[in-house]
């Protein structure tokens, strides 16, 4: 039972964003968007990680996504605190605009 609690302690809920933009989205929207995303972490304080980056893959599988975004929480507390959060909401409108697809999956880590 020991060994089972403390892998539950060491999970944590990792959610995945995966983004593709409108083709009129220029360079700097898609740079304003990234700044606005990697901010979250320094203003919501129920983020315990943030990690991004951009399609490198050379199998051509992308299907229109070229971001993708993990926000790591502790728990389905965090999360909770984030999705409605303010500040996340002011990410959105900043997202919307220039958002043609997003995809995202929640997990819990398993090791």
């Amino acid at each position: 039972m020991a060994a089972e609690e403390a892998n539950i302690q060491n999970k944590v809920l990792r959610h995945v964003v995966l983004f593709g933009f409108k083709p009129s989205t220029t360079p700097g929207d898609i740079a304003s968007v990234e700044r606005a995303f990697a901010a979250l972490p320094s203003k919501i304080d129920a983020i315990l990680d943030f990690e991004w980056g951009t399609d490198v893959s050379v199998e051509g599988k992308a299907q229109g996504y070229t971001h993708c975004f993990f926000v790591t929480f502790r728990d389905e507390a965090g999360r909770a605190v984030y999705l409605p959060h303010p500040d996340h909401q002011a990410f959105g409108r900043v997202l919307r605009p220039h958002l043609d697809k997003a995809l995202v999956l929640d997990y819990w880590t398993e090791r």
